[in-house]
C-alpha cells in the first residue's frame, strides 16, 4: 500500500510513519491518536456504529484511540471540509472568549499580595 495517508484531524502527511499503524501512533503536527476510529477504512458515519465491520467492538468516541483489531488507515480519513468547520468553530469561540491568555488586571496583583500578607 502506498503511503498516501495522511491525519484525520488536520491532514498532515503520515509518509514517514511505517505501516501498519501502532496503537500508540500519534501525529508527528497535531498529536493526535491515530488508531482511531474516524482514521479507518471501516469508518462510515451513514452506517449504524458508524462501522461498516459489523464483528467490531462498539466505540463511543471515534475520536479516542482504541484496540480495534479491524482497523486499517484510510487515505480518505481527512476531509478538508470538516477541518474547515473546525476552525471556523475554534474562531468563534476565540472571538466569543478571547484567546484564553488574560492578563491580570494592577487591581487584581495587588489584590492578591494583599491577602498573602
Amino acid at each position: 500500500m502506498a503511503q498516501s495517508i495522511a491525519c484525520y484531524r488536520c491532514g498532515a502527511s503520515l509518509a514517514a510513519l511505517t505501516l501498519p499503524l501502532s496503537r500508540r501512533d500519534q501525529c508527528p503536527e497535531c498529536f493526535a491518536d491515530l488508531h482511531v476510529c474516524r482514521m479507518c477504512r471501516q469508518f462510515d458515519p451513514a452506517v449504524p456504529r458508524q462501522c461498516r465491520e459489523d464483528d467490531a467492538d462498539d466505540v463511543t468516541d471515534k475520536d479516542k484511540l482504541n484496540f480495534c483489531d479491524y482497523f486499517e488507515p484510510s487515505e480518505q480519513a481527512f476531509d478538508p471540509a470538516r477541518k474547515a468547520e473546525a476552525d471556523a468553530a475554534r474562531a468563534a469561540l476565540d472571538g466569543l472568549f478571547g484567546d484564553g491568555e488574560v492578563e491580570p488586571s494592577p487591581a487584581d496583583t495587588s489584590a492578591a499580595a494583599d491577602v498573602f500578607k
